[in-house]
């Protein structure tokens, strides 16, 4: 009886390794199959949100890309947009991990000068409904002017034309001044419900400013 039970046991434990390794072979390939596609996409939305976030420009900012690693999950893409050789400004694709959930990456230029032309958010998996108001689609609203004209108008509408500013602590670390939420002494008025997640966006343009910035002065 005790050679049936350790029979069967030794032929279960057979089964449990063959149908995890079976398992495993078929994330692989479905991985595979998949990690083409995947790129491709993103790399397609990524293109795009170039052409949002910076003026009109007739050099090819994605094949003129620059890459700085930070740690191995972590990077900032410099995508640099020029006229006829001249450069007129740089999207940069940028990231935050102090918002509500995960991680978000969001595309935001800046002009020669280092004010702030547009952002595009990429990534997020902020709350619908209220996180999620950082996307211009999910904002635009019609507000009337008092001569009686009507202007479209969107959260992040308020980063444009302005330039991070950043002060030098105690520790050497820059610290911003502006951009950030009212509620942290700044100029930008947090989404209704979701200081965190205008924490978080207000930190990945910060991020990426203090970069741009550093390879204007080189």
């Amino acid at each position: 009886m005790a050679k049936k039970k350790e029979s069967t046991f030794v032929n279960m434990v057979v089964m449990l390794l063959l149908v995890s390794a079976v398992a495993a072979t078929a994330l692989a390939f479905v991985y595979q199959v998949t990690k083409k596609p995947i790129a491709k996409a993103k790399l397609k939305k990524d293109k795009k949100a170039v052409g949002l976030v910076v003026p009109k420009f007739n050099n090819n900012p994605v094949g003129e890309s620059d890459t700085l690693r930070i740690d191995k999950r972590s990077e900032l893409i410099f995508y640099p947009a020029k006229k006829d050789g001249k450069l007129i400004g740089v999207a940069v694709k940028t990231f935050s991990d102090i918002g509500f959930t995960e991680r978000i990456k969001i595309m935001v230029g800046f002009s020669a000068e280092g004010k702030i032309y547009g952002t595009s958010v990429l990534e997020h998996k902020e709350t619908p409904g209220l996180g999620d108001k950082m996307q211009k689609n999910k904002t635009t609203d019609i507000i009337e002017n008092e001569d009686g004209s009507k202007d479209t108008t969107w959260w992040s509408k308020q980063f444009i034309g302005k330039t991070p500013k950043f002060k030098i602590t105690k520790q050497d670390v820059k610290e911003p001044t502006n951009i950030k939420v009212s509620k942290d002494g700044g100029e930008v008025d947090a989404i209704t419900a979701a200081t965190i997640t205008s924490r978080a966006f207000c930190d990945a343009i910060n991020r990426a400013y203090i970069e741009f910035e550093k390879r204007q002065k080189k």
